[in-house]
């Protein structure tokens, strides 16, 4: 049987990766295995879900099935109680469908899956499990299986802060996004990819799993602070000293990233076929949208009066709407999700509109919205918005945003109460963009570059059809026939098996992780720019 080695590495693109794959003078090739990788094997454009983030697009990834389904729209799960709005991180217990670690686990292949995110509190399957996007002080109790924590002891200079994400530590960086402060954040994510390396490298040695699956998330993070001294199109003519230090640190982990993915493949063997995936691509955003304060203009909600106290301050600073909800029907609950919810009133008295009035509203609402235009440019600032019905079908989409939003430059939101409602960015930061990659090598991969996207739930697909199991009839993805030689899909024909087995749906529970530790991930969160601008 084939072993299958998937690599995720988040928010990877071409725009990128291209530049890093060729000789450039006085750098070289920053990634010369990937070069080979890709000019070998198979390439393509990768379409994420309709909002490119992080926890629906992993999410739809490792279960081949679309939001609408899953149930996975944010980091945030909205639970409205009409007279008040609570926010819940999402975890594992939330997706409403089944992995394909389980998938493959009870159809007799081993599995080790590491770092991906929403993984927490983990499922029991044939192999090993390290969520990602977890406190380290909790680490431990949220791997699989029990001796699996005893075992990583083994690595030389192992400690679960090195592995999971320190806050306390990052939080000593700084809030600046000066030199001194970027220096030590790309160098922070050096040693941490390292030891996830390692930790692959044990257990694909050691366990010799059918499905090696590993992400790699210092590719996210560096792009969202360090954009600026990655992008090419950015590149000064006459670069100054601290501009050439920090591009220098960020292509160091490029390096370092490659030899990781170089010794991976080499240790997975030859008969193995290789699958790297991003869950988004990255651009450059130029300008930022205060929707709820744009919302608050049009009379749809009213911001909270902060009282005089502490506590009422920390809530006024939280990355999550703090809204009189009394007075308010339709908002924008995170910038990280883009969306705008619309409250309807269940009852007579309740905040909200009237049931029978949701369909003028929207319609109302959407042309408000693209009526929006940059007050220098002219140009619109929304170039699409998605409602519920027709980008989240699903088993899931009651609890789906009413809108989402597709800004012109892809960028997120705010919901700080800051006027203007649009302005424009001093300098471009980096933000998500709907097309990341996918890439494969190996026996029976046809080598070449694909031009159309390719949808991210294929992936699901593929995995299962490299480990040579049947693709569920429930499925949105479907292999990707074209990174398949013809001999290998005449010689192992796709097979179509029964559904996905169900899984209990998203309820609240008693949270795996304390609230202390829930807020230093949000803090964490902001400090990527996905809740606060």
């Amino acid at each position: 049987m084939t072993r299958t080695l998937f690599i995720g590495l988040d928010g990877a693109t071409f725009h990128i990766l291209d530049d890093l794959t060729r000789d450039r003078p006085g750098r070289g090739i920053v990634m010369p295995f990937l070069k080979e990788f890709m000019a070998r094997g198979f390439r393509a454009p990768l379409r994420s879900t309709p909002h490119p983030l992080t926890p629906p697009a992993w999410t739809t990834l490792v279960t081949g099935r679309n939001p609408g389904e899953h149930g996975i729209y944010d980091f945030m799960r909205v639970d409205d109680r009409q007279h008040e709005v609570f926010f819940t991180l999402y975890d594992l217990r939330d997706i409403r469908c089944e992995t394909i670690w389980s998938i493959a686990s009870r159809q007799n292949r081993r599995v080790v899956s590491l770092n991906f995110p929403m993984m927490a509190p983990p499922p029991k399957l044939d192999g090993s499990l390290i969520p990602g996007f977890t406190p380290w002080k909790h680490l431990r109790r949220n791997m699989t299986p029990e001796t699996l924590y005893e075992r990583l002891q083994a690595i030389p200079g192992f400690h679960p802060k090195e592995l999971a994400w320190d806050f306390e530590r990052e939080n000593q960086i700084g809030e600046e996004m000066d030199s001194d402060y970027l220096a030590a954040w790309i160098g922070y994510h050096l040693p941490r990819e390292e030891l996830w390396f390692q930790v692959a490298r044990k257990l694909l040695v050691e366990d010799a799993p059918d499905l090696m699956a590993i992400m790699f998330d210092g590719t996210d993070k560096i792009q969202h602070q360090a954009w600026a001294y990655l992008d090419p199109d950015l590149h000064p003519a006459n670069p100054d000293k601290i501009y050439c230090e920090l591009r220098d640190l960020c292509l160091s982990y490029f390096r370092r990233l490659d030899g990781y993915l170089a010794e991976l493949v080499r240790l997975a063997g030859p008969d193995a076929q290789v699958f790297m995936a991003s869950d988004h691509g990255f651009t450059a955003s130029n300008r930022v949208l205060r929707i709820n304060r744009y919302l608050a203009e049009l009379g749809y909600l009213v911001y909270h009066d902060i009282a005089d106290t502490d506590a009422a301050r920390r809530r006024a600073a939280s990355p999550f709407a703090f809204l009189d909800w009394t007075k308010t029907v339709a908002y924008c609950p995170t910038p990280s999700s883009n969306a705008i919810r619309i409250r309807v009133a269940q009852e007579p008295g309740q905040p909200g509109i009237a049931p029978n009035e949701y369909a003028t509203f929207r319609a109302r609402l959407i042309e408000q919205l693209y009526a929006l235009r940059d007050p220098i440019t002219g140009e619109p600032v929304i170039r699409d918005i998605l409602t519920r019905e027709i980008a989240f079908s699903g088993q899931a989409s009651a609890e789906a945003p009413d809108l989402t939003l597709i800004l012109a430059d892809y960028g997120f939101v705010s919901i700080r109460n800051l006027e203007p409602a649009v302005v424009g960015r001093p300098n471009p930061v980096g933000t998500h963009h709907p097309d990341g990659i996918v890439l494969a090598g190996g026996p029976g991969i046809r080598p070449g570059w694909h031009d159309e996207p390719l949808p991210i739930a294929d992936i699901a697909a593929d995995l299962l059809y490299s480990l040579d199991l049947p693709i569920p009839t429930d499925f949105d993805g479907r292999i990707m026939a074209a990174c398949f030689t013809p001999e290998q899909l005449r010689d192992r024909p796709v097979r179509s098996g029964p559904a996905t087995r169900p899984v209990k749906d998203g309820a609240v529970q008693e949270d795996a992780i304390p609230a202390e530790d829930r807020d230093k991930i949000l803090a964490q969160l902001a400090m990527l720019g996905y809740l606060e601008e």
